[in-house]
């Protein structure tokens, strides 16, 4: 006797099975959906980024500081104070770090930054500020906040085959040597902001 004739499909049993709905396909079980209840929703949070505070630099780390401030070079601050030039470029390292600097950021953005966060003294201006326009003092922010060509070039606003000269202009206009010592001119000037600038994923 075949299975249909043991269990005759009667009316009946045609109304329940439309009632059931349709069959799953066979095959492998798929994944149960995974239901969060109230309680556990209430720990899940999305992660919440905070910039890390400054660290306050040690007086050894200061003192090295205070020579970048004064427009020193690495080599100047290794014979100033008699230092190793390798001990010299390490203490850099870690002055870059304790202010949250990037790792291959140029002298200009260390000493820009060690000025807005009061590591160490904001200088005195020689001279009156020179009469800048709004383009120049935009590069002139650009320099102090990027070391990258292009990244100065798209701050400022300036196709970057124009960069150069237009740098170079901003160095004779104020008679700065190089772009640290006028970032030095400028915070005597206070053409520069206080205050450090909010971080972000642009490349300093």
């Amino acid at each position: 006797m075949s299975p249909r004739a043991r269990h005759p499909v009667t009316p009946h049993r045609r109304a329940r099975a439309r009632a059931a709905g349709p069959r799953p396909p066979r095959g492998p079980a798929a994944p149960l959906p995974v239901t969060i209840h109230s309680a556990e929703r209430d720990t899940v949070t999305p992660p919440v980024t905070t910039s890390a505070p400054i660290t306050p630099l040690t007086p050894t780390l200061q003192r090295v500081a205070q020579h970048l401030a004064n427009g020193l070079t690495a080599k100047e601050i290794a014979a100033e104070t008699s230092l190793s030039a390798v001990t010299v470029r390490q203490y850099m390292r870690d002055i870059r770090e304790s202010l949250h600097c990037p790792p291959r950021c140029k002298p200009p953005v260390i000493v820009h930054r060690l000025f807005t966060t009061q590591q160490v003294a904001s200088p005195t201006a020689d001279r009156p500020a020179p009469s800048l326009t709004p383009d120049q003092r935009l590069l002139l922010r650009a320099v102090a906040e990027h070391s990258d060509p292009r990244d100065i070039a798209v701050a400022a606003k300036l196709a970057p085959a124009d960069q150069r000269a237009a740098l170079d202009q901003l160095l004779a206009d104020t008679g700065a040597r190089d772009t640290t010592h006028l970032v030095i001119l400028a915070h005597g000037w206070k053409l520069l902001p206080t205050a450090p600038a909010a971080r972000s994923g642009a490349s300093q």
